[in-house]
């Protein structure tokens, strides 16, 4: 709490005395060749360590310079450097649009200078991979989607649009792994703002950190992060678009800004999704009123409709000296939910569901040298949101939507609930560079959460012997030592503490340390070990009043976490490019939390495994040929074994486990998948490009119920969940350099059926429109 109090200080400090800050200018424009717009240019200002990169079309900013000439040296890949003089006025932005001439024989010398963003967070010492999303915005993906292609991720959902998900990093999930947006914790955004329901449009890239997270991020996360960057996007644009597709399903997407050039902004974030989701399934059926059953029925859903809508909006303003950012912000919006079935396909219901909504105002604030060295960030948010579950209707459904009645219970479990899941939030980074090569970074990242509510038709809701509310603190201290493009090494600590009322407090410590060597300018060698510390999350403590039983007696989890890996990049005659990535990955968890049916299997249940220990790799390869070809494969192996040697029996004695030492269940242990695209240039017109692209998801069989135990499968055999194989394709045609965009998308072609959680099926084939529409050249 101090922290968060001096970081507060601080703001107010910074603002009380902006009036007497010197004002300064800045400079922005669009960098172009012959054929169009230059992403990845490095824009210097000479004689100063100031410098950007230009983002995918062409902009750069350069912001908080002092009053002056001076002279900007534009650098890239193949191209002749270029120097432009210019005079910065006081609180005005000068607009500085270059035209770069190619240059082939200075190629070798400018390599270097001429890396994204993304390729510098991948050249981080943690094993992180990050991904553009701007690539991505002419599809209909949600992030989840784009997460599935990378290396290591299994987004495993329960169905279609909006159904419930569960991430698994290396072979950890749930909780263990955290998500963030723009550095902050997203375990208080609700349930109308989850991954699987967020449009990639909304991100800049996704950056996904495996096994040893940096204390910037501010987490107990376990097995990983992952953090979407929205970025800081365009002064002035628009990005609107529409898709249609298969199921009833339908997407808009709206992302706007407007800046004024005396640092005054308004961002805003809106998008809707809507799905029927009424695809057929392959289920045991008998219809309820004859009595008629069919082992294999292929049967459209019916009672599965989602929609959400969500608005985020930001006013302050940027580029001032006392604050690069400062924006107040508020979080609107609601989602519906219908429940088809529960944890198995067996059972349908035909009129449970779920609404709520989410009221969460935020404060963010970012100063880069606040003092001389020192980097700050603020964030605050309160999530003010309501949840309604309501099963109220007494029927028994099958599978052909017949219905009979049944005595006063509702359909699993009555319910007539509404209840507020209020969490807070405030997280604080602040970082010294001490010289050139060192960094000292402190993070503290304070949350609460409480459950208030009530149930007609049950008196005890969120009224037990514990009332559902925790405090938790994360406070982390880092150094880190840089010799750029040389080597790298970082070394932390964290102190997570957790308090739920009635209960015995929690305090544990974690550390650990990242490295990074470059044999050459192609070869990185990176090494990172993490004794990691997770602590119970509030669902799984007091449960999610849906399919989840909480269990408060579970212990936090620890692990030793080790990561190696490889990267090689390199090129054959200049035109073929090839990058070749590769990680093993090694984790002893402790406590490991773990989550088997009920005794019914109509929800799921949360208890202590003693441990689990995990090894696996993973790879990657891409290849692309000058600017029209690109294509890659990744692969992921990944076993996890218990290592409980004792349970207990009926009578509560303690006897030697029957599946000690066993692969655990239902976790896929072998995926990957591949890719290729082609761009033709100036398509049937200049400034248009097609773009044709191939997908293909691969998943092993793998087993539902522990391999020693048995249990019935599709396959009549152990592996109840079968080999999967999903073929994608795509095609995107751009007018106009990218103000007009039409997408055609057919995913998994050959109607092959797909699995996840617990043997419940996800759509079959399915046919999408998507219309773009990008502007970003106007001025206020």
């Amino acid at each position: 709490m101090q922290f968060k109090q001096i970081l507060l200080l601080v703001l107010l400090c910074a603002i009380t005395f902006s009036s007497y800050a010197q004002r300064s200018g800045s400079i922005s424009g669009v960098v172009k060749d012959q054929a169009g717009t230059l992403p990845a240019i490095t824009v210097k200002i000479a004689g100063t360590n100031r410098a950007t990169t230009s983002n995918n079309s062409g902009e750069y900013l350069l912001q908080n310079i002092a009053p002056g000439n001076y002279t900007l040296v534009f650098t890239g890949v193949g191209f002749k450097k270029t120097e432009h003089t210019t005079t910065i006025t006081a609180g005005q932005q000068q607009v500085i649009n270059i035209t770069l001439q190619e240059d082939k024989a200075e190629l070798d010398a400018v390599m270097v200078t001429g890396r994204t963003i993304v390729q510098e967070v991948n050249r981080q010492a943690f094993n992180v991979t990050a991904i553009d999303a701007k690539a991505l915005y002419n599809t209909t993906l949600d992030l989840s989607g784009a997460l599935d292609r990378v290396s290591g991720v299994r987004v495993r959902e329960s169905g279609g649009v909006g159904s419930n998900f569960n991430l698994s990093l290396n072979g950890f999930s749930g909780n263990r792994v955290r998500f963030f947006i723009d550095g902050v914790p997203m375990d208080n955004f609700g349930s109308s703002f989850q991954i699987n329901n967020i449009p990639i449009n909304v991100a800049e890239r996704l950056e996904v950190y495996k096994g040893v997270v940096p204390v910037w991020l501010g987490s107990d996360a376990l097995g990983g992060a992952i953090n979407i960057v929205t970025g800081d996007r365009f002064k002035n644009y628009i990005d609107a678009s529409y898709s249609y597709g298969s199921f009833n399903t339908h997407r808009g997407v709206v992302n706007a800004a407007v800046t004024t050039d005396n640092g005054f902004t308004f961002r805003l974030n809106a998008f809707q999704n809507y799905s029927d989701n009424s695809y057929k399934v392959t289920v045991e059926a008998a219809d309820i009123k004859t009595g008629a059953y069919a082992p294999a029925a292929v049967l459209k859903r019916f009672h599965d409709t989602y929609h959400n809508e969500t608005l985020v909006a930001n006013v302050g303003v940027v580029g001032k000296s006392w604050a690069d950012q400062l924006l107040l912000g508020i979080t609107l919006g609601k989602n519906y939910k219908e429940f088809q079935t529960s944890v198995r396909l067996v059972v349908p219901y035909g009129a449970w569901h779920r609404h709520g909504d989410i009221i969460m105002p935020t404060l963010k604030y970012r100063k880069t040298d606040l003092i001389k060295g020192l980097d700050v960030t603020l964030n605050g948010n309160f999530n003010l949101g309501t949840e309604y579950n309501v099963d109220t209707v007494s029927r028994y459904f099958d599978w052909y939507g017949n219905s009979i009645p049944k005595a006063g219970s509702g359909e699993r479990q009555r319910s007539l609930s509404r209840y507020r899941n209020n969490t807070g939030l405030i997280t604080g980074t602040a970082s010294y560079k001490v010289t050139d090569n060192q960094t000292v970074a402190l993070s503290n990242v304070y949350s609460t959460f409480s459950r208030n509510g009530t149930d007609a038709f049950n008196d005890g809701f969120t009224r037990g012997e514990v009332k559902p509310s925790l405090r938790k603190n994360v406070l982390g201290l880092a150094y880190t030592y840089d010799k750029k493009n040389e080597w790298s090494v970082s070394v932390f600590g964290k102190n997570l503490y957790q308090k739920v009322p009635g209960q015995k407090a929690f305090n544990r410590f974690g550390y650990g340390t990242a490295t990074s060597y470059f044999l050459s300018t192609k070869v990185q060698l990176k090494a990172s070990y993490e004794r990691a510390q997770r602590l119970p999350e509030s669902n799984e403590l007091f449960g999610d009043v849906e399919l989840v039983q909480g269990n408060l007696s579970l212990l936090p989890e620890q692990s030793h976490n080790a990561n190696l890996g490889i990267s090689y990049g390199f090129n054959v005659k200049d035109d073929h490019h090839f990058l070749i990535n590769a990680n093993a990955t090694y984790r002893y968890s402790d406590n490991y939390i773990y989550q088997r049916f009920n005794q019914n299997q109509t929800s799921l249940m949360l208890e202590n495994l003693e441990g689990v220990f995990t090894y696996g790799g993973e790879g990657e390869i891409r290849y692309s040929y000058k600017k029209w070809l690109s294509a890659g494969a990744t692969a992921t192996y990944q076993y996890l074994e218990n290592q409980q040697r004792l349970v207990r029996d009926a009578s509560g004695n303690l006897v030697p486990s029957p599946v000690y030492k066993d692969q655990m269940p239902n976790i896929p242990f072998f995926f990957g998948n591949a890719d290729a695209s082609v761009t033709l240039r100036d398509f049937k017109g200049k400034g248009n490009t097609l773009n044709l692209g191939y997908n293909l998801l691969f998943v092993q069989s793998f087993y539902l119920y522990w391999p020693s135990l048995g249990g019935r499968s599709d396959t009549d055999d152990k592996r109840g969940i079968p080999l999967q194989l999903s073929h994608d394709l795509s095609a995107v045609y751009s007018l106009n350099n990218g103000r007009y965009n039409i997408g055609l998308e057919a995913k998994n072609i050959t109607e092959n059926r797909q699995y996840d959680n617990f043997s419940l099926q996800k759509p079959g084939r399915g046919f999408y429109l998507n219309l773009r529409y990008f502007f970003n050249s106007f001025k206020i």
